[in-house]
């Protein structure tokens, strides 16, 4: 396995597949990156050698990536939430935040059903 930016890549790949692995990368930037590295797009990692390894490595580190990425995401959404706006909002309360309807979906974001009970009939 080939380690790029703290993950192992599934080394019976093919290099834009395996980039793919790493967070903060999808099939487009792995083509730019293996572009910029000169690395064919067809290669499988176990075929890559030591040179091609560092290049990609070099070509990676000007994006930004994995823990940095998450962290900077986090960043964002707490922002969101302290100011207080409705997006904000939406994420204090575990809601979608895109305009979705939630009354009968939305079961990702809301998590399992919680079941209210009915009131009982007055007796007369």
């Amino acid at each position: 396995m080939a380690r790029i930016a703290g993950v192992d890549i599934p080394k019976q790949k093919r290099g834009v597949i395996a980039l793919t692995y790493i967070f903060g990368i999808g099939s487009s930037r792995a083509k730019d990156i293996l572009a910029k590295a000169q690395v064919s797009e067809d290669k499988k990692v176990q075929e890559w050698n030591d040179d091609e390894i560092s290049a990609i490595r070099d070509a990676v580190s000007y994006f930004k990536i994995e823990g940095e990425l998450r962290s900077e995401i986090q960043l964002n959404i707490k922002r969101l939430m302290d100011i207080g706006c409705q997006r904000g909002i939406r994420h204090r309360a575990g809601l979608p935040l895109r305009g979705q309807r939630t009354k009968n979906n939305s079961r990702t974001r809301k998590g399992k059903r919680k079941t209210v009970a009915n009131k009982k009939k007055a007796t007369k």
